[in-house]
């Protein structure tokens, strides 16, 4: 990865040990159309900012990983039709080719970790595809080595949701449900799995990640948060938008990478963009809970 740039803001917030949450590109450069995505990235900094905590938006720009991102930076990535997406694996090639990418999960992790922030905010994690046990998201081996409280809907319900826990359960990840006790399926509030552990209030997450990481264990913590009520997608709508998504993208041979941005593209045309404004609602409402875990971390 190199050496990592960092804005003023973020640097002065290291520097002060003040809140820090850290959020991925990837959902802006291959998750989100324009100009949503730019929108959506402006407002997940403002929610944290308002609550006291400081955005540390993760990209690269030219080869080089930056933490904190201004509005310039991130309408660059926005509009690069070139831009790549950079999981654990991609930082070398972007840093020689000098290209621009949006960080997944696992890049973000990668980053964030390097820089020592150990709260971050995203959607949805990728795990276990379906009917393809040996498609593995890299999110799921970094979670496991990377010492970060990870606020999210759960995993990408385009997943197999219950190999994807049991590979958790394997990785030594705890699943934490926050006010709840079922895992989310990221558009529905709820997959009908369970949770290992339940929490009601970000200082109990807070509490829950430091002894965690105090008995040497340098796994992530994942915070598990259902979808607003009035956003959530009901699970039958949800699972035939799925169902024909997928089957779309193995007649199309869709494969590697780009198997994710095409069936979240799909399902939100099936849906008539209920599922866009899921994800939004969810995307927003984990920056909250994160800002507020964040506080609680720092307190600590």
């Amino acid at each position: 990865m190199g050496e990592l740039h960092y804005s003023e803001e973020v640097r002065t917030a290291i520097r002060d040990k003040q809140p820090l949450v850290g959020l991925e590109t990837a959902v802006i450069t291959h998750g989100l159309p324009y100009p949503t995505n730019i929108e959506l990235a402006q407002t997940m900094e403002d929610i944290i900012r308002e609550e006291g905590a400081v955005p540390a938006t993760v990209g690269v720009l030219g080869g080089k990983a930056q933490v904190g991102m201004n509005k310039e930076d991130i309408q660059l990535l926005a509009q690069d039709r070139e831009v790549i997406k950079i999981s654990r694996r991609d930082f070398s090639r972007a840093a020689v080719n000098k290209l621009n990418g949006g960080t997944t999960v696992a890049g973000t992790l990668t980053a964030l970790s390097k820089a020592g922030i150990n709260v971050f905010a995203t959607g949805g994690i990728g795990g276990v595809h379906r009917n393809a046990p040996h498609d593995v998201s890299a999110d799921l081996p970094t979670l496991a080595q990377t010492p970060v409280l990870v606020v999210c809907a759960g995993a990408k319900s385009i997943l197999d949701l219950p190999a994807t826990l049991e590979m958790l359960e394997t990785l030594s990840v705890p699943v934490v449900g926050y006010q709840t006790s079922l895992f989310p399926a990221f558009y529905a509030r709820s997959s009908g799995l369970p949770v290992s552990v339940s929490v009601e209030e970000p200082e109990e997450a807070a509490a829950l990640a430091k002894a965690h990481w105090g008995m040497g264990i340098n796994s992530a913590i994942l915070l598990v948060v259902p979808p607003p009520i009035n956003d959530a997608l009901p699970e039958r709508q949800m699972q035939d938008a799925i169902t024909k998504a997928l089957n779309e993208a193995k007649k199309q041979k869709i494969q590697g990478q780009a198997v994710t941005p095409f069936l979240l593209k799909r399902i939100n045309e099936i849906t008539g963009q209920a599922s866009l404004k899921a994800n939004l609602a969810l995307l927003l409402n984990n920056a909250r809970v994160a800002a507020r875990v964040a506080l609680e971390l720092v307190k600590i």
